[in-house]
Parts: C-alpha cells; structure tokens; sequence
C-alpha cells in the first residue's frame, strides 16, 4: 500500500533524493567510499557543501554581502545562539509571539537581555498573526516565527522594519518566495523542506555579523563559523549531502516560482474541502492560514477517532494533530505530490458519505 505522509517532520522528501542518497551510502560517486566515511576536509565534501551553499543562494535570490552557513542542533539551539550573540545584557530585544516555537525563543532570549512581547496571538490559541503592532526603534533585533507548525499560521510578509530583522523559517523556507534582503539573519532546521534532521541553514547578512554583544563559546559564536565556512568543527556530512540533493531536485523542479505555484493549489485544495466538508471545521482565521501545515478539527471526537482509523487504513499517515493543538494537521511540503492531497479529500469526501 502507497503510503502518503503528512507528516510535520521528519517529512516527505522525493523519491529520487531518497534513491541517490541510499546508494551514496553504499559508494559515493563511485568512489569506493560511503558518504557515511567520507573527510569533511576531503576535496570530495568541500564540493558538496559549496554546491549545497550555492544552491540556497541561487534558489533563494540571496544577495551579494550573506554568507550561507551549515550548522548543527536545530532551530532550538538558535533560540540560544540568536539572543547569546545580538542580544546585549544591557539591551532588550523584540520578539512576535505567534505559537510554541516562536514562546520557546522568548524563553532563551531572556537569559540574555530584556525581550519585548510586541504582540501575541495567544489569546485565541494562536489561531492568527498578530497585525498592526508597534516596533520600538531602540531593540537590538526583532525576531519572528515566519510558519507555525503546530497552529497553522504563516506569514506570508517580508516586513520593512528600521531595525536587524531575524527569522526562524524552519517549515516554510524554500516553498515560498521571499526577500532575503529584508532580513539580517534566517535560521532554519532542515528537516522540512531542505533534508534530513541534522542540519540547520543559516543564511547571515556580513554586515550584521559583526555585532556581537559578547564572547560566547566559541561553537556558539557565528563569526567563527561564517570564517571557517560551516567547517570549524566536523559538521553533519550526511545532512548536508541529502540537503544538497534535495536543494537539486527543487531547482530541477523550476524552483520557487514553480514550487510555490504548486503549494498554493494543495493548500487551496485542501481547504476548500475543509471549509465545504460537513464533518470538519478549520482552526486557523483565513488570512492567517499557512500553506504548509493545515490544520482543522472534526465536529465531536466520535468523528475524529472513526476519521483517524479510515486514515490509518488508507495509507495516509501523519495527520493526527500535535498533542497540543488535538485535530488533525496536514502537512504539505515541497515533495508532498498534489496527487497525496488530492487522495486525502477524496477520503474525506468519502467519510463524509458514510457518517452523515
């Protein structure tokens, strides 16, 4: 049985990335080596990691004057490393709170320096983003959660802001457009749309890296890793190299013009036949819904359990929702085919058939 994963991460990845990199581990260009064994200091790595740097800057449209750097320890070390680098104990800082992940980097930050909560949407469970709030103009940086996996929110504006702007783009880098010149700093875990766990793309304007609030150990200090180029200490090979295939297939795919065209009709799609569906209702207000985590509930928990056994025996897996949140979470990344979703509502029309 086919099966299709909504999972939110680890995700889907393409089948051929999948394929390359199973064989890669068995023998690596015909090198007679694993990718598993391989130097991080051999002519073989250096190759992979510059290809795997200029590809985020050429699908990305980064500019002139950023580097690209490969790190370890996930998003949730750059709730720490943000904050312990740009955030001077006698500064304050400003922070949109738009869910978990975005609560989890206020939390870091404050071990730091003052954070300002400028705006939250916890009020309604996180079911919106925050608008029309005020930024003060004396804060180091303003931080925000640009896609909120557990919710359903997204941001979809590179906000114009007189202050360093800082993003974590962990679930919707590479799906959308966006204006990197916006931002001095992009943190993302890769294990949504760029590969597998292990990595984490930073992509730091040089400008910015030079304002460093205090001596940090020297593994969390972005200078030394933007000078040894993500190399200062054995970095996660087999991450980067999956990110690196995945980061091929997506510009074989046309990019992201072409990626975001078709993440925009799964979404649509999908919510269409949530809000047309009698048995489900959305969680997130309309203008704030993200494309790549849909989230919505069943109208009582008798209908939730009965959905989440007909989707356990379909092969649709992934789409219960996060213990916090409860319903049901789809999620629609980069190598989530239309033809996935498409079975998803077809199951979805179906239940609704038999249980009216």
């Amino acid at each position: 049985m086919k099966i299709h994963n909504f999972g939110a991460g680890p995700c889907i990845l393409p089948q051929e990335v999948f394929e390359k990199a199973a064989a890669a581990v068995l023998n690596l260009n015909n090198s007679g080596l694993s990718i598993l064994e391989i130097s991080h200091r051999s002519a073989a790595f250096d190759e992979i990691i510059n290809n795997a740097q200029n590809l985020v800057k050429e699908l990305l449209g980064v500019p002139e004057g950023y580097k690209v750097l490969f790190l370890q320890g996930g998003a949730s070390l750059q709730f720490s490393m943000v904050p312990m680098n740009y955030l001077p104990q006698d500064g304050k800082a400003a922070y949109l709170d738009t869910g978990v992940w975005s609560s989890k980097g206020i939390k870091e930050a404050t071990l730091f320096g003052e954070v300002l909560t400028i705006a939250s949407s916890k009020d309604k469970n996180y079911s919106y983003i925050p608008k029309g709030f005020d930024l003060p103009k004396d804060v180091s940086y303003f931080h925000i959660t640009t896609n909120n996996t557990i919710y359903g929110t997204e941001i979809f504006e590179d906000y114009d802001v007189k202050v360093p702007l800082i993003a974590d783009m962990s679930s919707d880098i590479f799906s959308r457009k966006i204006d990197v010149s916006k931002y001095d700093l992009i943190y993302a875990g890769a294990q949504k749309n760029i590969g597998p766990a292990g990595a984490t793309v930073v992509i730091v304007k040089e400008s910015f890296l030079q304002n460093k609030a205090r001596v940090v150990p020297t593994m969390l200090d972005y200078q030394v890793h933007a000078k040894n180029d993500s190399l200062f200490n054995t970095p996660p090979v087999f991450p980067i190299y999956v990110s690196m295939l995945n980061l091929e297939w997506l510009k074989e795919q046309g990019g992201i013009d072409a990626i975001e065209k078709i993440n925009i009709k799964k979404a649509e799609l999908l919510y269409q036949e949530i809000e047309r569906n009698s048995l489900f209702v959305g969680n997130v207000e309309k203008d704030s819904r993200s494309r790549m985590n849909i989230t919505f509930s069943a109208i009582n928990e008798d209908i939730e359990a009965k959905f989440l056994a007909i989707c356990k025996a379909k092969g649709i897996h992934g789409i219960k929702g996060h213990r916090l949140s409860g319903g049901f979470r789809a999620s629609l990344y980069n190598a989530l085919p239309l033809s996935s979703v498409e079975y998803l509502v077809e199951a979805m029309q179906d239940f609704e058939k038999e249980n009216k």
